[in-house]
């Protein structure tokens, strides 16, 4: 990813607002009376009037010059806030956080608020996927601006006691405890496992993630026991809903054999290890064949032509990202074992070729397609060469394309 550009000037207020206590970082705006533009915080108590930092709710000096919305107590944490999310909603803040003019009817009031909530959701959509996205990238100090926006807007959209908040806050979870901060990052998931306590019809989908996200701050703490446990929850509850070979089953499998890898129980892990190859390998087969299938019945298609047939059971960008993350860290396992398992390589391997050849990262694909196609002949067994063999061939009749 490449350095994104410095922020715009920061501008200080003309009249400095007052030195007010800190506040928790999950503070959130809202409108204040005559158009004054206040804030939330955690215990919702109002701070009309205030400008507080984006970042640690302290009291904000220094503001956005483009914008003019976003305040914040130091030019670190506005140049912070901007790497992470601001530069891509600096101008979407405006309509957002300007009240709607007195004088309008009740029909466009209506509209008004209508489009407000659709730029808030988009809002909320855009900053947890970049914080994802950091969070997959293993950046995660820069994941958390952007996760706070996703948790701000989150709260605005629907209220501080939704079920709709407990992504943002798994999110916020993950990306505290990467950087070392296991405090904050138990508040976050105590507010998280609140809220989907207090939810009668919390999703299986949310469960898992609170489950896995519990697994990991446990993990983090050293307490393994309480990890498994939650890890297990996760792995239960995806497989119930999705079944034991899917995809969404296999993270749990991966962060449990990583637990035992840290415990040095290698059977363990490294059967586990080899379920979550096998489940991805399975998955990239199958999608592999059903593209080449429907590329053979429309030779005049693109293989760059989105097509419904071709995208339907396409993997999502944060799928493609954490197939990426699991699958590149069971090789790294794989490569660095004292006791060599050149068959479950391979096929790390050949799994590895087909993501990057579904994500048309062909260069990547053929180069791992290789390694997998030249450890499999020197196999006693091998099964597994004419499938690589016929991804090489595809990898190679493509236009030289890198993502």
């Amino acid at each position: 990813m490449p350095a994104p550009p410095l922020p715009p000037e920061v501008q200080r207020p003309a009249h400095p607002p007052p030195q007010l206590p800190g506040s928790v970082a999950l503070a959130t705006r809202r409108r204040g009376e005559g158009g004054r533009e206040g804030r939330v915080d955690w215990a919702g108590q109002a701070l009309e009037g205030s400008r507080r930092c984006e970042l640690c709710g302290a009291a904000g000096r220094l503001r956005c010059r483009r914008c003019r919305l976003t305040h914040y107590c130091n030019v670190d944490h506005q140049k912070a806030d901007w790497v992470s999310i601001h530069e891509r909603i600096c101008p979407l803040l405006i309509p957002i956080r300007t009240s709607l003019p007195c004088l309008l009817s009740e029909k466009e009031r209506k509209h008004g608020m209508e489009q407000l909530v659709k730029r808030q959701k988009y809002i909320i959509d855009l900053a947890y996927s970049t914080a994802q996205e950091f969070v997959l990238d293993g950046k995660h100090k820069e994941a958390i601006p952007a996760a706070l926006q996703a948790l701000r807007f989150s709260t605005e959209a629907y209220g501080s006691s939704s079920v709709q908040l407990v992504p943002a806050y798994l999110l916020l979870a993950e990306a505290s405890t990467g950087v070392g901060h296991l405090p904050q990052a138990s508040k976050y998931l105590s507010q998280a496992q609140w809220i989907a306590l207090r939810t009668p019809d919390c999703s299986v989908a949310v469960q898992c993630k609170l489950h896995r996200s519990l697994g990991l701050f446990c993990a983090a703490e050293g307490n393994f026991e309480q990890a498994l446990y939650h890890l297990a929850n996760d792995i239960y509850l995806a497989s119930s809903t999705f079944g034991l070979k899917s995809i969404e089953t296999s993270g749990g499998y991966f962060h449990m054999a990583n637990v035992f890898f840290r415990q040095n129980e290698m059977d363990t892990a490294n059967s586990l290890y080899a379920e979550v190859t096998d489940i991805w390998h399975a998955f990239l087969l199958k999608s592999v064949q059903a593209q080449e299938q429907i590329l053979k019945s429309q030779p005049e298609m693109s293989p760059f032509t989105e097509d419904k047939e071709v995208s339907k059971d396409r993997m999502t960008e944060a799928q493609q990202a954490e197939a990426i993350q699991v699958l590149n860290a069971v090789l790294d396992v794989r490569e660095q074992a004292p006791k060599q398992r050149p068959g479950e390589t391979a096929k790390v391997l050949h799994a590895l070729a087909m993501l990057y050849y579904l994500i048309m990262d062909l260069s990547k694909a053929r180069e791992v397609g290789m390694k997998a196609f030249g450890l499999v002949t020197q196999l006693p067994q091998q099964e597994s060469l004419e499938a690589i063999g016929r991804l090489l061939k595809l990898i190679d009749s493509k236009p030289s394309y890198t993502k």
